[in-house]
């Protein structure tokens, strides 16, 4: 039987996450069977856990929001090959050994990508990719302004930015990530107490930023906001900081600013087919040709998720946490 990681209640993770087998999926005719490979602990995971997502799971339930696996059989009536082709389930569920999964709702992979790189294509990169893609056009040379630089999306931001052409002026709350962030990319690097309002024109050669990407709340996002150029967009898709938005109805009536929020979920679900395998073909192309790379911490088995979930915890990581599924 194979193993799964399973949630029994919301709260402490070792009073109610478990690691047990489960019946073998069965295979409808239009699914296939993934033998999964890898996975990573993202904060939204941890969210779930403590029953603070904007959608959880009935319980119990099998972990995780990502991964990659190997097709091992496939359904009748699936009418490509898949099987032996690494693939991205798109859909919960994947913190397990195996899993069944429709046929239509999985993302082939080229040959080449790295297991370990491949398990984090599914959401950090995506959504990196429709922050830049989805709320205005931008041309080479644009600039988009964004704080929690350092965080996985950031970094995916700044490294998908510069294939594009795009610039960004990055804030971050450590120093020692500043030289790291330039190195990958990053245009400029300031702390979170630069004040953006008075000197973003220096920073940005005279340009103002039309796009904002907000991952922490409070006063950070009204930073960034006092970047944008007239008519810019703010979007919101996280809130690390746990503060509500505030702003000033002069950026509203006077600039002329739009304020949105992202969640890859609610894009996934209605973004045109088309347009999604776009997305993930030009990142996993962008892998293959080293131009996108996430920086891995450590990885575990499944028999030490709850050291593995500890360390994803910390705030002082270099890089996910894995799980080896096969381990």
């Amino acid at each position: 039987m194979p193993l799964a990681i399973r949630l029994h209640a919301f709260g402490n993770a070792r009073q109610s996450l478990r690691v047990e087998d489960i019946d073998s999926p069965a295979m409808g005719d239009g699914d296939v069977l993934v033998q999964m490979l890898a996975a990573p602990i993202n904060p939204a995971d941890l969210n779930v856990i403590e029953g603070k997502y904007g959608l959880l799971p009935t319980l119990p339930a099998t972990l995780g929001m990502e991964g990659v696996g190997r097709v091992v059989a496939q359904g009748i009536d699936v009418a490509c090959s898949l099987v032996g082709r690494c693939v991205l389930p798109m859909t919960t569920g994947t913190w397990c050994r195996e899993m069944v999964v429709c046929a239509e709702k999985v993302i082939a992979l080229p040959d080449g990508i790295p297991p370990h790189q491949a398990a984090m294509l599914t959401v950090n990169p995506a959504t990196a990719w429709s922050l830049l893609h989805e709320f205005m056009p931008l041309t080479a040379g644009s600039w988009v302004v964004q704080n929690a630089a350092n965080s996985a999306v950031g970094r995916c931001v700044i490294q998908i930015a510069r294939s594009l052409g795009v610039r960004t002026l990055n804030i971050v709350r450590r120093t020692d990530v500043v030289d790291e962030l330039l190195t990958l990319g990053a245009d400029v690097v300031v702390l979170e107490d630069c004040d953006l309002r008075e000197q973003v024109a220096t920073l940005c050669g005279g340009k103002r930023p039309s796009l904002a990407f907000n991952a922490v709340g409070g006063a950070s996002a009204l930073n960034i906001a006092n970047a944008l150029e007239h008519g810019g967009v703010h979007v919101t898709y996280g809130a690390m900081g746990r503060q509500p938005l505030k702003i000033p109805n002069r950026l509203v009536i006077f600039q002329n600013l739009t304020f949105r929020g992202f969640w890859l979920k609610t894009w996934r679900d209605a973004t045109n087919p088309t347009v999604r395998a776009e997305c993930y073909a030009t990142l996993a192309r962008l892998m293959l040709e080293g131009q996108l790379h996430i920086s891995v911490h450590d990885s575990y088995d499944l028999q030490h998720v709850y050291d593995a979930l500890d360390e994803a915890s910390r705030g002082d990581r270099r890089g996910k946490v894995l799980l080896d599924l096969q381990g």
